[in-house]
């Protein structure tokens, strides 16, 4: 009994051992992860409660949100997740080909503009080019912030302990 608790000591070593060295990258992850999830989780009651308020808002001055039950209409959460998305894409081109940023641009002012139609905002990014639409879309990213709809900038990538 005593000799197989020893080589059981003995092969649990190497586990304790990369416990031990690794505990701070673990619990890192963990934490990150945790963060990550809860951000997540807000975002979406932050998208139903915008869902809620555009609707109470219709109700009370008595506008037809029947375009909105349309078949085929995407919801409010996922043009935030694509907003989300395309926001990465946007800042951080990771080495891509030229012709990737302005189809990545476009497809972020289409998702915009429909966020915009979504929550009854005003906007001109498609009538503005060049410097002027890129002084648009801040705007718009501003309105629809304030509106309770968070577009997170590019997350900066994590950076690793080195020892």
């Amino acid at each position: 009994m005593l000799l197989a608790l020893a080589i059981t000591g003995v092969a649990s070593l190497p586990v304790l051992f990369a416990l031990v060295f690794c505990a701070d990258e673990i619990i890192d992850r963990l934490a990150c992860g945790y963060a990550e999830w809860r951000e997540r989780r807000r975002e979406r009651r932050t998208i139903a409660r915008l869902d809620r308020a555009v609707e109470a808002d219709a109700l009370t001055r008595n506008v037809d949100l029947s375009e909105f039950d349309r078949p085929g209409r995407r919801s409010l959460q996922q043009i935030a997740a694509d907003l989300r998305r395309f926001g990465g894409h946007r800042v951080n081109q990771g080495g891509r080909a030229v012709i990737w940023h302005p189809a990545v641009l476009d497809a972020y002012d289409r998702h915009l503009r429909a966020a915009c139609r979504c929550l009854g905002l005003a906007e001109h990014l498609g009538e503005l080019e060049g410097v002027d639409r890129e002084i648009e879309r801040v705007r718009v990213e501003g309105l629809l912030d304030a509106a309770g709809l968070t577009l997170p900038a590019a997350r900066a990538p994590r950076r690793q302990r080195h020892r």
